[in-house]
């Protein structure tokens, strides 16, 4: 073995501790990052989907009588 990497190995072994943990970090930060992505996904289709079936629904559309309101109005006398 050459001199260089003797050395680059006692220095990798020195640092293998920071190494290690910076690899797990990492890797979290991307299992995170990448189930993000899915709920995302998953929220934005679910979404998508609910929307397509309410449009696709019929219309309710409902009557009301007003002409006993609109004549209790129309009693009212505004004085001041």
């Amino acid at each position: 073995m050459s001199q260089a990497k003797v050395d680059r190995y006692k220095e990798e072994k020195a640092n293998r501790k920071k190494i290690m943990a910076r690899e797990k970090r990492n890797h979290v930060i991307s299992v995170i990052c990448g189930w993000a992505v899915v709920v995302v996904l998953v929220g934005w289709a679910g979404v998508s989907g609910y929307r397509k079936y309410e449009s696709s629904r019929p219309v309710e559309t409902v009557y009301v009588n007003l002409d006993s309101l609109n004549s209790y109005v129309s009693s009212l006398s505004v004085t001041e």
